[in-house]
Order: structure tokens, then C-alpha cells, then sequence
């Protein structure tokens, strides 16, 4: 809150406003494509800048600390170790779904 305070003659005359949060609301972190591009596509971009710059889960230490350096590149900050994963996230959804399949295949290998 801040406070502008004028002198006139022996009272004080006092303006007060509250700061107004000048980021985007709705745009978030594609606010700057301003209005170019149209919407659907700022929506496609925006999940996508989401994930890519989010922290993922570590899984060799198993903190959040899971960055991206580059495409496809992933550095854990706590342990160091860099791990190859998707380009915007660090497990793409066909290589959760193979994992999935091969640990099926072998718990049924086993039986």
C-alpha cells in the first residue's frame, strides 16, 4: 500500500492506492507472443514451456531436482548425474508405456 501525502496549508491531504500486479493472468509464461499466433496455439506452447522448465523428480537420488540443460538432456542439481529423457519432459509417455510393458513381460516370464 502505498501512500502520497500533500501539504495543503497546515492539513495534510492524502492519496492511497494499492499497487496493481502488472504480470499476466491468464497468458502466464507465454504473455510474451502478446496477441500474435492466436490462442490455440499460445495454449499448445504454454503447456509445453510448463513442463520443459519445471523440476522433475531425480531417480537415482529421488529429489526434485531434475532439470533440462538442452533437448532431451536432463541434470540432477543434488547427485550430478545427467540422464538422456523427452525433449519438453523427462519421461516421454511411449517410453513410460515400453517400461511398463517389458516389466509385465517379465513378471509373466516368471510365473
Amino acid at each position: 500500500l502505498l501512500c502520497k501525502q500533500k501539504t495543503l496549508g497546515s492539513s495534510l491531504a492524502g492519496s492511497c492506492f494499492q499497487m496493481v500486479n502488472k504480470r499476466t493472468k491468464k497468458a502466464g509464461i507465454t504473455g510474451k507472443y502478446g496477441v500474435r499466433y492466436g490462442a490455440s496455439l499460445r495454449k499448445q506452447v504454454k503447456k509445453i514451456e510448463i513442463s520443459q522448465h519445471s523440476k522433475f523428480t531425480c531417480s537415482f537420488c529421488g529429489k526434485d531436482s531434475m532439470k533440462r540443460i538442452s533437448t532431451g538432456i536432463w541434470n540432477c542439481s543434488s547427485c550430478k548425474k545427467v540422464q538422456a529423457g523427452g525433449a519438453y519432459t523427462l519421461h516421454t509417455a511411449q517410453a513410460v508405456q515400453v517400461r511398463s510393458t517389458i516389466r509385465r513381460l517379465r513378471e509373466g516370464t516368471d510365473v
